[in-house]
């Protein structure tokens, strides 16, 4: 089945994900949905430092937005800023130093962001692949660490800020790998088999798509979504990838058109009129299965996962109500 899965997956991606795949999806685009200005609107990226979330955050920034941009390297962050500033003229972009990967850092930054900042949208577009099974201070698989439990400490340390916010979004950059897994809670760490670090991203990316759904459901005054931004050329997947790089590099999208779909999710007034909860590929909402793939998972998987990441996030909420 999960050559089956990982073919289909494939040969869809050859067709849609490259950049030929987005430029013939953006015959359909309507132009004017992100000729927006967003001044006023407070907006947070992770991962901001480069790629798609500097790619993103740059945009934001020539519509006129305020841009919080979550970076783990501070030199490489200051350089962002610089760029941003510099080519876009907004100077309200302002820089937060946190590791992701790290809860005890999160909680902390979420806790002082609330009680200084507005804010209107979040995009969770931080992430990792780690092709060795290495641990955090904390202990944590570094991949699982970052893309999930990362991604929902962030997003519900933000919720009541968000829930004071007119039009608030939650924007989660997820990938396509995705479809080849179907959601696995009896081993959210890899501590049993051999360590694969693609199949570990696309088993958090499957894991994304399961929280933005379940937080759909619960906070219903905020828009959720999550997207595959298409095969982009990025320094992450450069490192991290490097043979697909080789393969597949003279058809790779552009950074901008990775993001484009984010931007779109965050700005957009067409965006927000569609059903909290979708998973979206060049502006649109598609399917979260392939055909025949048997990758959906029972409720009590999902609800499962919502638990352990709570008491997950409650452990390091506490320790870091200490630091």
């Amino acid at each position: 089945m999960s050559w089956y899965r990982n073919t289909v997956w494939f040969v869809k991606g050859l067709r849609e994900y490259t950049r030929g795949g987005y430029e013939s999806a953006s015959k359909r685009f309507n132009p004017a949905d992100v000729e927006v200005d967003v001044a006023g609107r407070s907006f947070l990226v992770t991962g901001a430092n480069s790629g798609i979330g500097k790619a993103t955050a740059k945009e934001i920034a020539r519509r006129g937005g305020t841009v919080h941009l979550i970076c783990r390297n501070k030199e490489r962050a200051e350089v962002a800023k610089e760029e941003i500033v510099t080519e876009t003229g907004n100077q309200n972009i302002f820089l937060h130093i946190v590791d992701i990967s790290n809860p005890k850092e999160i909680w902390k930054f979420a806790e002082k962001f609330q009680n200084e900042h507005k804010l209107n949208v979040l995009i969770n577009n931080a992430g990792c692949m780690v092709n060795n099974r290495e641990l955090t201070e904390d202990g944590l698989e570094k991949n699982f660490a970052t893309n999930t439990l990362g991604t929902y400490i962030m997003t519900t340390a933000l919720v009541p800020l968000l829930e004071k916010a007119a039009d608030a979004r939650v924007i989660t950059v997820s990938s396509g790998g995705m479809l080849v897994q179907k959601l696995n809670v009896s081993d959210l760490q890899s501590e049993s088999g051999p360590f694969d670090g693609t199949m570990v991203y696309a088993q958090n990316k499957r894991q994304q798509v399961v929280l933005t759904e379940q937080w759909a459901k619960a906070h219903r005054n905020i828009h959720f979504s999550v997207m595959h931004p298409g095969w982009a050329d990025t320094p992450a997947v450069r490192s991290s990838m490097p043979d697909f790089y080789e393969r597949m590099k003279n058809s790779l999208r552009t950074e901008a058109q990775g993001a484009d779909t984010v931007l779109w999710l965050a700005v957009s007034a067409e965006a927000a009129k569609l059903p909290s909860g979708l998973f979206f590929q060049d502006r649109q909402p598609v399917p979260t299965h392939l055909p025949l793939a048997y990758t959906h998972s029972p409720p009590e998987d999902e609800e499962k996962l919502m638990e352990v990441l709570e008491e997950f996030s409650q452990k390091f909420k506490s320790v870091s109500a200490g630091i």
